[in-house]
């Protein structure tokens, strides 16, 4: 993640030596030999990430029902791959923030996901990356730069286009609960900056917190179908579970810019594989409206270090 200043630097970055340490005794994907490799995780990770809209739009269960089961079998993955890390956090408020924020970012999106389309709600929900630009200077007192202006101002503009063409009440509160996801990824991003190397953890407490909390909520229903269980299962095991540990070990061997613009591929890929395989097409001021909001995140990393590499939880 970026900072302010030249003596602040990214999230997974700023202990480079720590976290290789960590990942040498912990991971289970095996030694990164060059950044090509490295690349190449980041890659996987993001494909993996793109799945997310294909697979919570191919289940009929309910966003709360699909939001819990797929924490559930996301955290018994990460812990498998991350078990010496569990217990490696400090009890602040800055982290609670981050678990609180991180559950209803994953909830929202999944809510989004269900009520509008998959390129509405990835879209928006990358745009928290905005948010996070527009409040630093007030939460974190960092300054606001001329480049940070300029791409706040273009991404919001991008960010309105998704709010017009023809009105559909179920789509827009879709893409009102996108902006919602994003908002709080942002919450998130700002509150691990005051907790640095805690973004593996918070990851983890995070799916465990938010299963515990919906299964009051899902107690009544849980029965799945033999094609529910199988997405849900992909959803939780591969495309958070392994897409955040390949994601990790990329981190290993290339930069944080790198890593933010390689994971781009992400809000890319994702409306294309529902568009391929579920038909569903995205409206021509959605595609402008993603087109801008990407090119101006994108233009910002390129000129600095990037506001964060780690992308929105979804």
């Amino acid at each position: 993640m970026n900072g302010g200043d030249g003596h602040r630097r990214p999230l997974f970055i700023a202990h480079r030596s720590s976290l290789i340490s960590h990942l040498s005794s912990s991971d289970r994907l095996g030694p990164v030999p060059d950044r090509r490799t490295g690349l190449f995780y980041i890659v996987i990770a993001a494909l993996l990430w793109s799945t997310g809209g294909i697979g919570i739009k191919a289940v009929v269960d309910a966003p709360l029902k699909v939001t819990f089961y797929r924490s559930v079998f996301a955290t018994l993955t990460l812990l498998v791959l991350f078990r010496r890390d569990v217990t490696k956090f400090r009890a602040t408020p800055a982290f609670f923030t981050a678990i609180v924020s991180y559950c209803a970012c994953l909830t929202a999106f999944v809510v989004a996901t269900k009520w509008t389309t998959a390129a509405n709600a990835i879209f928006l929900q990358y745009a928290g990356v905005v948010w996070v630009m527009l409040l630093a200077p007030f939460v974190l007192r960092e300054p606001m730069r001329r480049r940070d202006v300029i791409a706040i101002l273009v991404a919001l503009g991008g960010m309105a286009l998704f709010f017009i063409g023809k009105f559909e009440a179920r789509g827009m509160a879709g893409n009102a609960m996108a902006l919602v996801s994003s908002i709080f990824f942002a919450t998130m991003i700002l509150a691990l900056r005051r907790e640095r190397d805690a973004s593996r953890v918070a990851v983890i407490w995070g799916n465990v917190a938010l299963a515990l909390v919906l299964l009051p909520f899902v107690a009544h229903d849980l029965a799945l179908t033999t094609k529910s269980l199988l997405a849900l299962l992909f959803l939780g095991v591969f495309q958070i579970g392994l897409a955040y540990a390949f994601f990790v070990k990329g981190l290993q061997h290339v930069t944080a810019t790198e890593a933010s613009l390689t994971g781009m591929i992400e809000p890319v890929a994702n409306p294309i594989w529902v568009l391929l395989f579920l038909g569903e097409r995205p409206s021509a001021f959605a595609i402008a409206g993603g087109v801008v909001v990407l090119a101006a995140i994108a233009w910002h990393t390129m000129q600095g270090e990037p506001v964060s590499e780690m992308p929105p939880p979804d």
